[in-house]
């Protein structure tokens, strides 16, 4: 039996080379995900890249991306689908001016009511079907990449209508029936871990936790978005970083406020760190007073640490 990692380091290039550092258990769950036709589920700390991974994977396969924005109360007529009302009240209209012509001639009320029922029910059909995210990534031609975000902001009752379009690709309209997805899309869920999700939510889904990166892969990704800032600058930067994390902080900095601090640095044309440029622009980092009062608390330490790179 061959290896499976060459195709899972494959998908770590191909990642990169859309500005996407993916560790070794990321890109060997996207790989199974798409062997077994399965959603992933992303849990971990708000900012370490878990919608960005969905965008990279869309760029990668050159499909769409239809992202759904959960919140509480969530239903299908924004997830899944709508009528076009407009256009309803407009073939009301028009069948109106034809009523008479179809029904000229007709011998008493059964045959009018016959010749009624004899045309085309078209008024609930996919002529009139507005369709939402979901529902949209199923019937997209050439598949698609379907991000449904921040799912523990949802209501339970929002899972329940996931279950069928997660377990089969499908999804069953009172008006129509059920429609299959003509390919199956690439699922990716992602969860902050407000809430408890379902365990029959989990069932359909492979998981993968992304926590904050490893020194040398957060150094790797601010390197991929800030390849201009100098080397043992960088080095500084993403230790003191993670040694703010280990503070009791109210917010911890994630990876996107880590590249925007890098991108910060560059344009104060900052050589290494100092006690004066970061205090200037640790704001960057950390959003919360109380955060920032106990940064400062502990700088000594901090800097100590950072400028031994």
């Amino acid at each position: 039996m061959s290896s499976a990692r060459p195709a899972v380091d494959a998908l770590i290039d191909q990642l990169a080379q859309q500005g996407y550092i993916a560790s070794v258990p990321i890109a060997t769950t996207l790989y199974l995900a798409r062997q077994l036709e399965r959603p992933i589920l992303i849990e971990g700390p708000p900012g370490v890249g878990k919608t960005e991974l969905a965008n990279a994977c869309a760029a990668m396969l050159d499909q769409p991306l239809f992202r759904l924005q959960c919140y509480e109360g969530l239903d299908e007529s924004k997830a899944l689908y709508d009528w076009k009302y407009s256009k309803q009240l407009l073939y009301v209209q028009v069948l109106k001016t034809q009523l008479q012509d179809i029904l000229d001639g007709a011998n008493g009320l059964s045959e009018a009511v016959e010749r009624l029922h004899n045309l085309d029910d078209i008024f609930y059909s996919e002529r009139f079907l507005e369709p939402r995210p979901l529902l949209r990534a199923l019937q997209n031609d050439g598949g698609a990449v379907l991000l449904i975000d921040e799912i523990d902001k949802a209501d339970e009752e929002f899972e329940s209508l996931l279950l069928e379009i997660l377990a089969d690709f499908a999804v069953s309209l009172p008006e129509i029936g059920t429609l299959r997805a003509k390919q199956k899309p690439l699922v990716l869920l992602t969860s902050n871990n407000t809430r408890n999700l379902s365990d029959a939510l989990r069932r359909r889904c492979l998981h993968l936790h992304i926590p904050f990166p490893e020194a040398a892969l957060e150094s790797r990704i601010v390197h991929s978005r800030v390849p201009d800032l100098p080397e043992q600058l960088r080095g500084q930067l993403v230790t003191f970083v993670h040694s703010l994390r280990e503070l009791d902080l109210k917010k911890p900095p994630a990876i996107s406020e880590t590249i925007d601090w890098a991108r910060s640095l560059l344009l104060l044309h900052a050589a290494s760190l100092s006690r004066e440029l970061v205090d200037d622009s640790l704001n960057v980092l950390l959003k919360h007073e109380e955060d920032l009062a106990m940064a400062r608390s502990t700088m000594h330490e901090l800097l100590r640490d950072a400028q031994r790179r």
